[in-house]
């Protein structure tokens, strides 16, 4: 085996993946330290630029966290309080947090428990007088199946976010996600597929009226220096994030490439023992995280840790379990397949630079201790 991985497998490397660009980042770094420009500037807009390039929209607008692109896009869209935004139970708080960060309610509906996103048969008993948008989450790196959700979205004349936070580069029918509602939003949390050294977010739209807001939003309310039109928020991607994101950018695909390699040696490997990630026909995944089902978990997980292999449970209690959300809502919840998915579902290391030999010893890991059951 890789010598690097005898005794430790992480879920991802981060300094493999920075050896293999090392002198690129450090020149880009350079360069923003020698130019004197920290906060927003040419290195941010450049990103922007090609960003907007690559999703293949308008507008690209650097902001500080994943989630505060989430927050900042329902500010531009004007949801506030008495409205209700539909969204999936199954994916990381920081998506309900927004909604309600704008005085608005979280409305939950179901996953299809092939992918793990929201059900779209499921959203149309959720609409009510008092929706305002949808908010689907691409979930580790697949797509939603957005036809559907964008269709019943123009039917009810309800607005569309896209959580892409864990999908850079997934396409849905050959269209990036995070093009094809009213605004997109991403994380470059260091995990993430195309993932910064900090924080960092962007939201991407071909709405001109939602650009110019975020933009205002993310400059405390400013169009002016020193003029506040708005409310705003101090929420502005930084230059040197910028650099090392534009750097990644030129090998995002590639290593999008590698992830769908990886998943296809897990699937061959695993099939025939535990629920393999699906690909649904519309879906172009790059596999954030590669992740199982099996009624096994603990024994798997107990297995992994003991060949120093991590393991990771995305997520173990769905959002309208979590205590503080069980403490706003009166109501008893019932969404079966979110809470079975909380039982089952485990991760497994991905990342480009995993060796061939590693991925091996995982398999062999997990299907080793599922016959022995």
């Amino acid at each position: 085996m890789n010598n690097k991985y005898q005794t430790n497998v992480p879920l991802v490397d981060f300094r493999a993946q920075y050896g293999s660009i090392e002198k690129e980042i450090d020149a880009a770094v350079k360069e923003v330290l020698q130019g004197g420009q920290y906060i927003l500037g040419p290195a941010v807009r450049e990103f922007e630029n090609q960003v907007a390039a690559y999703c293949g929209v308008s507008f690209a607008i650097g902001v500080a966290s994943g989630s505060d692109a989430l927050i900042l896009a329902l500010k531009a869209l004007n949801i506030g309080p008495d409205d209700e935004v539909i969204t999936t139970p199954f994916t990381f708080v920081a998506t309900a947090h927004a909604i309600l960060h704008c005085g608005a309610k979280p409305v939950f509906v179901d996953i299809d428990p092939d992918t793990f996103n929201i059900n779209p048969e499921l959203i149309r008993s959720a609409i009510t007088g008092r929706s305002r948008a949808i908010i689907p989450v691409h979930l580790f790196g697949h797509p939603a199946d957005m036809d559907p959700v964008m269709e019943l979205a123009r039917a009810h004349n309800l607005y569309v976010i896209e959580d892409a936070a864990q999908a850079f580069g997934a396409m849905y029918k050959g269209k990036k996600v995070g093009a094809i509602g009213h605004a997109g939003c991403f994380s470059f949390f260091p995990t993430k597929n195309l993932g910064c050294y900090g924080d960092g977010g962007m939201v991407v739209t071909d709405l001109p009226e939602v650009a110019e807001r975020i933009d205002t939003l993310r400059r405390q309310g400013c169009k002016e220096k020193y003029k506040a039109e708005i409310l705003g928020y101090n929420s502005r991607l930084d230059a040197i994030q910028a650099a090392i994101l534009k750097v990644k950018l030129k090998y995002v695909d590639e290593w999008n490439e590698n992830r769908r390699n990886i998943a296809r040696n897990y699937n061959a490997r695993l099939r025939n023992h535990v629920q393999v990630p699906v690909e649904a026909p519309y879906a172009y995944h790059v596999y954030h995280q590669y992740t199982i089902r099996t009624k096994s978990r603990d024994k798997i997980t107990h297995a992994l840790r003991e060949k120093g292999i991590e393991s990771a449970v995305y997520y173990p209690l769905s959002i309208h379990l979590q205590p503080a959300y069980k403490r706003l809502f009166d109501s008893q919840m019932e969404l079966p397949e979110s809470e079975k998915a909380q039982r089952e579902a485990l991760s497994l290391p991905i990342f480009p630079e995993l060796p061939n030999e590693v991925q091996e010893n995982i398999c062999s890991t997990i299907i080793g201790n599922i016959e022995q059951t």
